[in-house]
């Protein structure tokens, strides 16, 4: 049977009062004698009244500001998923008020990212999503956030004791895992598998350290253990050394490497190495389904890539904001998205029709 929705109307003349009287109690404001609110609330208890938020924000008109801290995608492309998801749902929610302040900063300049973090909190907005990449730098604007009562939702990094509204994003330790049991899979004869952390800051990447974790443990529960040395190194071209050079001594330290496993959207860079170099038995398995990655997934010089899913974090991000401030739901605290393996076969399933 359809359920019949109860209005304030009808819980008025139920309660022989008028729709003020009524509104007043449900907002607990005004003065309203205490045997009618008794009775009134016991009728919005027996009616089972749940208020229309949805109708209630049209009607209000009461615009809801928004800030979105997230990296530049000029700088690094992969930060253009969720820029594109945050957009697509400002369009669905600007109907209820919801307007979005992007502030974009240089993921790799810690300077780049306290100054849109300040500018942030200068406006004051009624909710925030960010991608908390600098762990150190981003925990004082949390702490400030809360005491303005500011709700924040985090995105792609997951920070632990912290209180954000809600985190958007993958269970990077579980992914660890995945990636380390896929690669298990095409591993036949005892080799080194290296974890490479490409162009990060790892001190300050509290999800890669997670992710390295869960590959470490995947391999730790295996009884072939002994058979693979796992190495970790950190790639930085920055530094004055090339990709090449750096990648050359790593197959010298590891001559019967088998295995690279990249933490980040940049296995691609591993994948043009290994074309340049002609090395077709090691097994490489990254993340992101960015263009580069694409084109060596259909070259099989990479094996899989896991999907983190970017748009729908920056999309769903900004929907557990619009949840807590225009719907007035409850909202968990963690939102995991799926782990989706991508192959050269199932890949034209995962991409946007142009």
């Amino acid at each position: 049977m359809k359920k019949k929705i109860v209005r304030i109307k009808d819980i008025a003349e139920k309660a022989q009062t008028s729709k003020g009287t009524v509104d007043r109690v449900l907002h607990n404001r005004g003065r309203v004698a205490d045997d009618v609110r008794e009775r009134i609330l016991k009728i919005i208890e027996e009616l089972n009244y749940e208020p229309n938020f949805i109708a209630q924000s049209l009607k209000s008109q009461r615009t809801f500001n928004l800030v979105a801290l997230i990296p530049d995608p000029h700088v690094d492309p992969y930060w253009e998923a969720p820029k594109a998801g945050l957009e697509k749902a400002e369009k669905e929610l600007r109907q209820y008020g919801i307007y979005i302040s992007q502030l974009i900063f240089n993921p790799h300049e810690v300077t780049s990212f306290i100054a849109k973090a300040e500018e942030a909190t200068k406006e004051n907005p009624d909710g925030v999503l960010i991608a908390p990449i600098f762990y150190k730098e981003v925990l004082p604007f949390f702490k400030e956030w809360a005491t303005k009562d500011i709700p924040y939702v985090l995105f792609n990094t997951q920070i632990e004791h912290v209180d954000p509204l809600c985190y958007i994003g993958q269970d990077s330790f579980q992914s660890g895992e995945l990636a380390a049991k896929i690669l298990c899979f095409g591993l036949q004869s005892p080799g080194s598998i290296l974890i490479a952390h490409i162009n990060e800051d790892i001190s300050n990447s509290a999800h890669l350290i997670t992710k390295e974790e869960g590959f470490r443990n995947y391999f730790a529960r295996k009884a072939e253990r002994e058979k693979f040395r796992i190495v970790t190194k950190e790639i930085n071209f920055s530094e004055g050394t090339s990709l090449d050079m750096q990648l050359d001594q790593i197959l010298t330290d590891e001559p019967q490497l088998s295995a690279v496993y990249v933490t980040n959207s940049k296995a691609f860079e591993i994948a043009s190495y290994l074309e340049r170099k002609g090395l077709n038995d090691i097994k490489l398995v990254g993340y992101d389904l960015l263009k580069p990655n694409l084109d060596y997934l259909d070259k099989e010089i990479i094996s899989f890539l896991i999907n983190q899913n970017p748009l729908g974090q920056g999309y769903w991000g900004i929907h557990q904001l619009a949840n807590h401030l225009v719907f007035k739901k409850e909202i968990q605290p963690i939102k995991f998205l799926p782990l989706d393996i991508i192959t050269k076969e199932n890949l034209d399933y995962y991409l946007d029709p142009e």
